[in-house]
């Protein structure tokens, strides 16, 4: 048994109570009280007014729950210590009384929440590294509930009661719960209870295998969405400190395409966790708010548990950290997968050398680009990150921290047929056709393309030429191309075209992860070199061309880059106008307006067929068909030359603010010379023959 019970309080700036550590809010008091077991006798008592990292000094810290409880003024915790000095503080005067051996210490608090939901949580948000008797405490509640053979206690003055005793008269709660705490540890001492199983805090989540015929409890399941795509196993386990996740029990979620899309399901070792995980519904990761619900034991099974026994065999090794490869060659072998990680000065070893490498095949057995690769320690596996888009013969490799979970999703994709198969079009009774005008999309295997993902939903075109800096001069004309989703919202990802494999190069290296400030948000974006290919795949949903176009200069377009799928191909104009072609007829099947918007305008590329308007543009009930082709001009008569062409009425842009929010992509207001930005991409139309197609 301990020598020294160490009694420990925390109060936030916010919610007491059951609900402590709910809001977020930051440490604002410690309270502590070191009972000698032996001697049977207070030690000390400390109180330490604790200074939030984020406090601003107009601004009103404390919450008024937190005032009337403890007494606290916002000057006192304005001009109180940081976190790290009281915890290396009271470490001193622990230290001291123990004589240098805390390892006969022991913390003790009034349930779960003080250590679990505020202590350790908050301590990981500032790097801060406590104490190894930090890591385990003992609940008196539990403790009182299984020596008394009780009802659960939930109050010390509840157990007060339960044993007849009389609480202190304090009217600081901080201070009157430690000395009511340290005399039940006396009075329970006495009557003969022994403390000999603390609770535990796991800091590091331990590796695990799960099987598809494994049960897996209901009540200890939830589902996190809104995680950054390139979080770990072990970032979700962080964002969860203080809580025990069972072995192997963050499962990262997949998408139909194998990627990692934003959700993970998360396995507790009780039922308890599970609860207090629940209530970290929208904190924080960084700027991100993850949202936790319930989810089923189904649920875990169906993500995380495998049957494939070759990848049991591989994560039966026993290696600590996984980690994933893509954009693998084809033809690429074990040997050359050892070589890549140890070759240079930051070389690592993979666990069982060749036998540490995990390709992913189709059923045929052909080769899918990703392998999983063992290590045996943390030190290694940030050896081998460090080589993260490093060369493979002529492709570069991605590399990702994986999960054992992924593991078997993956294996588990790869080996079912119907993975593979071709996937039905969204609405399946329109053509397979493509959407946008093709002589603006390239082709080919030149990697002169750059693919930006994590851009925020409301992010323009002028926000990526801003992100870009001096790099936007080599995009090539209309060449920036977002992405919208099948239900019209943005998908936060654009495909830029630039003058060359070497401008395309640069812009991967010189912005990838690096950050776009857009109002208060402040996201990283990862940008990836690609090619045309892959570019015009997306783009065009990967369907194939049905009929040659005829672009805007009179160029017939062969086959398969090429489809005008709603009717004959439009005469090029010579002046401004319109042109309604009729849209052939098929029975019960109608065909609303498709959009495409070509930089510099706001641009729209949907990743799969869309039918319908963008999302700033209303469509009507039965809207015309119409090529505008725009001479020269100024910014004032182009807008005139819209409001004369009366095909724009239909779509109810029937002033000036209508045109200006039709060219921007954005509400307009005011002078078009007080929208600058704005006025360079009006002005860069003007100089162009420019095709707009509503």
């Amino acid at each position: 048994m301990a020598t020294h019970f160490v009694i420990t309080y925390t109060a936030t700036a916010g919610a007491t109570g059951p609900l402590l550590g709910t809001d977020e809010e930051d440490i604002v008091l410690m309270q502590f009280l070191v009972w000698d077991a032996v001697c049977r006798k207070v030690v000390t008592e400390q109180q330490y007014i604790v200074r939030p990292p984020t406090e601003d000094i107009n601004e009103n810290v404390l919450g008024e729950q937190c005032r009337e409880d403890f007494n606290l003024t916002e000057d006192q915790v304005k001009n109180g210590q940081p976190l790290e000095n009281v915890v290396d503080s009271f470490d001193a005067i622990l230290s001291k009384i123990a004589e240098g051996d805390t390892g006969r210490v022991a913390l003790v608090t009034d349930g779960q929440l003080h250590l679990r939901q505020v202590m350790h949580p908050k301590a990981l948000a500032r790097n801060l590294v406590l104490p190894e008797y930090y890591n385990s405490f003992y609940d008196l509640r539990k403790e009182f509930k299984s020596f008394y053979h009780s009802e659960e206690m939930n109050t010390v003055p509840d157990m007060l009661n339960f044993l007849g005793m009389e609480g202190e008269e304090n009217e600081e709660l901080a201070t009157r719960t430690v000395r009511d705490m340290g005399r039940i540890i006396a009075r329970m001492i006495t009557d003969g209870h022994r403390f000999v199983l603390p609770e535990s805090i796991l800091i590091r989540l331990e590796p695990g295998i799960c099987s598809r015929t494994e049960e897996v409890d209901s009540a200890c399941v939830v589902r996190a969405r809104g995680l950054p795509w390139q979080s770990s196993d072990q970032d979700i386990a962080k964002f969860f400190r203080g809580l025990n996740i069972a072995k192997g029990g963050v499962a990262l979620c997949l998408s139909p395409q194998g990627r990692r899309n934003g959700e993970a399901l998360i396995r507790f070792i009780s039922p308890e966790h599970r609860d207090m995980a629940l209530k970290r519904h929208k904190h924080h990761i960084g700027n991100r708010y993850i949202e936790v619900y319930k989810a089923t034991g189904e649920d875990f099974i169906n993500v995380a548990g495998g049957s494939n026994n070759e990848a049991q065999t591989f994560l039966s090794r026993g290696g600590q950290v996984i980690i994933r490869m893509r954009g693998l060659p084809y033809d690429c072998t074990p040997k050359q997968v050892v070589e890549f990680f140890e070759s240079g000065e930051n070389g690592c070893q993979i666990l069982d050398s060749e036998d540490g490498v995990l390709f992913v095949r189709k059923p045929d057995g052909r080769a899918t680009g990703d392998a999983f690769v063992l290590f045996s320690t943390e030190e290694d596996s940030t050896k081998a990150l460090g080589k993260h888009r490093e060369i493979i013969g002529s492709r570069y490799i991605e590399l990702f921290r994986s999960t054992t979970a992924e593991v078997q999703q993956v294996l588990n994709r790869s080996m079912d047929p119907r993975t593979y198969e071709q996937q039905q079009p969204l609405i399946a009774q329109l053509p397979q056709v493509p959407l946008l005008p093709q002589q603006i999309i390239t082709s080919g295997t030149r990697k002169d393309c750059i693919r930006l993902r994590g851009l925020p939903f409301e992010a323009q075109v002028e926000h990526i030429l801003e992100f870009l800096g001096e790099l936007a001069k080599s995009i090539v004309y209309q060449g920036v191309h977002m992405v919208y989703n099948a239900h019209g919202q943005p998908s936060g990802e654009a495909f830029i075209q630039m003058d060359s494999e070497h401008s395309a190069f640069l812009a991967a290296q010189q912005r990838h992860h690096r950050y776009m400030v857009f109002g208060k948000k402040q996201r990283y974006i990862e940008v990836f070199q690609c090619s045309g290919e892959d570019m015009n795949m997306v783009l065009t949903g990967g369907l194939p061309a049905q009929r040659p176009v005829v672009s805007p200069g009179g160029t017939v377009i062969a086959p398969p880059f090429g489809a005008f799928p709603l009717g004959p191909a439009p005469p090029v104009l010579n002046a401004v106008g319109a042109v309604t072609p009729r849209l052939p007829t098929y029975p019960g099947v109608a065909y609303p307006t498709m959009f495409y918007w070509p930089y510099p305008s706001p641009p729209v590329s949907p990743s799969s067929p869309y039918y319908g308007s963008p999302p700033h543009l209303a469509a009507p009930a039965t809207p015309p068909h119409h090529t505008i082709f725009l001479q020269r001009t100024s910014s004032q008569e182009l807008i005139q030359q819209l409001l004369q062409a009366d095909v724009l009425h239909g779509h109810g842009f029937a002033d000036q603010r209508g045109i200006r929010q039709l060219i921007y992509g954005v509400p307009g207001s005011g002078s078009i010379r007080r929208h600058r930005a704005h006025h360079r991409h009006l002005s860069a139309l003007c100089r162009r023959h420019t095709d707009i197609y509503p």
